[in-house]
């Protein structure tokens, strides 16, 4: 199951690439929805194992606190190191392009390490975080090809960063096999996961859903987003 969910990542990524080099009428309606469904992952399922998990032997404030280091450890490599912005900048060169998608292909490689820690909790929560996961390697072909192409980098350039980008999960999956964590210990990386869902939800998939679209659809698929991925986290609960 893990190996395929893995496989899965590498064509996510590949695939929502390659719907930003040919396809970009509906891409605001997949962002909103991937944003929601990163959200409910995040307070619904990754939170309150983080809770369960560590709260024999850490207190609530500790394990938020994590959620929070998770939150601004993502805020800051974003903005300071990615320097993501939603304008066009004509200065842009080759050099912030490659930092840009080379700073997503690192965001992926924790999302791989993400699904692997969730399936050390069970494989009803692998399942429902690699979903999630999905939907944001999706957005995160999509955005490392546009980074590139936006500084002044070819469609070959962007391409290669894309395959970067799609091996980076993978490389992270992979990684999680090499240890084992006791339970306190993998709640709070839960936790901290949590925050960078959240970051990826809230500050980075939403603005770049609807700011050139109407904000009525990308809502609305935002709501539906949250809504599917409570549904499903529900029904893998019973």
């Amino acid at each position: 199951m893990v190996i395929l969910i893995t496989i899965a990542t590498l064509f996510s990524t590949l695939i929502g690439g390659l719907f930003a080099l040919y396809l970009k009428d509906k891409l605001h309606l997949i962002l909103g929805f991937s944003a929601g469904a990163i959200i409910a992952v995040a307070f619904f399922d990754l939170l309150p194992e983080a809770i369960n998990l560590a709260d024999k032997t850490h207190a609530i404030t500790t394990i938020l606190t994590a959620v929070v280091i998770g939150f601004t450890t993502y805020l800051v490599l974003d903005r300071l190191i990615l320097l993501h912005g939603h304008t066009e900048n004509e200065n842009d060169s080759n050099h912030r392009g490659d930092v840009g998608a080379g700073s997503l292909s690192f965001h992926s490689f924790l999302d791989g390490v993400g699904i692997g820690l969730a399936f050390k909790v069970s494989a009803t929560v692998g399942i429902v975080v690699a979903a999630a996961v999905l939907t944001h390697d999706f957005s995160d072909g999509i955005n490392t090809v546009n980074l590139v192409l936006k500084n002044k980098g070819d469609r070959v350039r962007a391409f290669q960063w894309l395959l970067v980008d799609a091996v980076a999960p993978v490389i992270g999956v992979l990684s999680t096999l090499l240890f084992v964590l006791p339970p306190d210990k993998l709640g709070l990386l839960l936790a901290l996961f949590s925050g960078f869902f959240i970051y990826i939800g809230a500050s980075d998939l939403i603005p770049e859903s609807y700011h050139t679209h109407p904000v009525r659809w990308t809502t609305l698929m935002t709501v539906a987003g949250i809504s599917v991925l409570y549904i499903v986290i529900k029904l893998a609960s019973i």
